[in-house]
């Protein structure tokens, strides 16, 4: 009988096929809603050929529940399989947002190593290229947009040009 029994745990848990630890939490609330009954799973002929058919209601009922019970351990297990498979990654990066703002004082152009001051208190240096903008201009507005690779760009107002900055502070 104990054979039987280890039979059907294993062709039911082949037949409603595995849930995935990433469906999280969620899935361990539901693994015995999603369980589906041996005599729903299997036809009149698989029945009879597990010696499922000779079973008395209230058996194969228990063994329903066993099964059930059985599914939500496994689902629960793969949950805390996953949990402790991501101990000591780092956290996902949000993705960076451009930055407007105001630059402090009067400026006329930029080139490598300058510092940049913002209105909002950000510290800049400038790390590649150069921006002459002909006759001075007091507090013009910069936007401060996320590249590739982690770099970020500075472009004036007005201007087309960009300059490579990186954050100092």
């Amino acid at each position: 009988m104990r054979l039987l029994l280890a039979f059907v745990a294993v062709a039911a848990w082949t037949l409603s096929g595995p849930v995935h630890a990433a469906q999280g939490h969620a899935a361990q609330g539901h693994a015995a809603q999603n369980y589906v009954a041996l005599e729903r799973r299997l036809s009149a002929e698989q029945m009879r050929a597990t010696g499922l058919d000779a079973l008395s209601p209230e058996q194969l009922a228990l063994l329903n529940q066993l099964l059930s019970e059985d599914q939500g351990a496994l689902v629960e297990a793969a949950v805390a399989e996953r949990a402790a498979d991501d101990v000591g990654r780092r956290d996902q990066r949000t993705a960076a947002t451009p930055v407007t703002a105001s630059v402090q004082g009067e400026v006329r152009a930029w080139s490598r190593g300058d510092a940049v001051l913002l209105d909002n208190g950000q510290r800049w240096r400038v790390i590649e290229g150069n921006l002459y903008l002909g006759k001075p201009v007091t507090n013009p507005k910069v936007t401060l947009s996320p590249g590739f690779m982690g770099a970020w760009y500075m472009q004036v107002e007005g201007q087309s040009s960009r300059l490579k900055v990186q954050r100092v502070d």
